[in-house]
């Protein structure tokens, strides 16, 4: 029998649409918050895609194009130290999901992984074939959508120099993943059937990349957040008041799990 944990959790309440109204989503319950059971047994901690980005100095384009970029170190700063240290005390697994470079090749937990995976690559998909003007589109979107022009070289430089913040980095055997497959590998060892993702970002990588919350609910997993442990990438509308962080945070209560605040997981951790 799963010994179970209780955790103060937010749920997002998606029903009923009252037609009556204006606009029949005013009706719907929203944000509410509980205490539920989980199993500490079969849930893990995924700190996905914890960069140390270099300084504003040292690539100013990069931080042009990816400005949560200083909100993300500084949740590594505020945030990482108290809640990983929680997580490394109790009993439940925390697991590093990595992409490019290699920086993280030479840690006992990736080569752990590789083993258990059987191969550090996962085959790609067959690509569609291109074309002339395909390819003038693309060359338009990285111009004048992103990254800029004037900013693919920083970002180049600073993604050849990735490494993980020293608040982020593995310790002793803890699972590394880079792909779907290494994540799952390590996942059905320890029985792990729900995860509990902090990183960056909450829209983007952690919901799209290969160990993210879309491929890893696929497989069957539970996928829920932090919320004061991740931000998301925003646009010029809604960067002021993180908005985009927001509909992320209720994309993942609706689609793939939960919302746990640090605090109150930190302190279900330690009961």
């Amino acid at each position: 029998m799963p010994r179970p944990i209780a955790i103060p959790t937010w749920y997002y309440q998606h029903f009923d649409g009252d037609y009556r109204l204006e606009t029949p989503e005013d009706a719907f319950g929203g944000w509410k918050k509980t205490a539920l059971e989980f199993s500490r047994d079969n849930t893990a901690v995924v700190s996905m895609h914890a960069w140390d980005a270099g300084t504003r100095e040292q690539y100013p384009g990069w931080y042009r194009c990816v400005p949560y970029i200083p909100r993300s170190l500084e949740i590594c700063r505020e945030i990482y130290p108290g809640m990983l240290s929680a997580v490394r005390a109790s009993d439940i697994p925390l697991f590093h999901v990595v992409g490019n470079g290699d920086y993280y090749k030479d840690y006992p937990g990736y080569k752990h992984a590789v083993a258990l995976a059987g191969s550090d690559n996962e085959p790609p998909d067959e690509q569609i074939v291109s074309d002339p003007i395909r390819d003038k589109l693309v060359e338009f979107k990285n111009k004048y959508v992103f990254v800029g022009e004037n900013n693919a070289e920083d970002v180049r430089r600073g993604l050849e120099k990735l490494d993980f913040p020293p608040e982020a980095k593995p310790v002793g055997d803890e699972g590394v993943a880079a792909t779907t497959n290494q994540l799952f590998a390590l996942c059905k060892e320890r029985h792990v059937n729900h995860l509990i993702y902090c990183g960056f970002a909450i829209n983007w990588c952690l919901l799209l990349s290969p160990g993210g919350m879309a491929a890893m609910s696929q497989r069957g997993f539970l996928c829920s957040a932090l919320r004061q442990a991740t931000v998301a990438v925003e646009n010029k509308e809604s960067a002021r008041n993180q908005l985009c962080k927001e509909i992320g945070l209720w994309r993942v209560a609706l689609a793939f799990g939960f919302v746990f605040d640090v605090n109150d997981f930190i302190t279900a951790l330690k009961t």
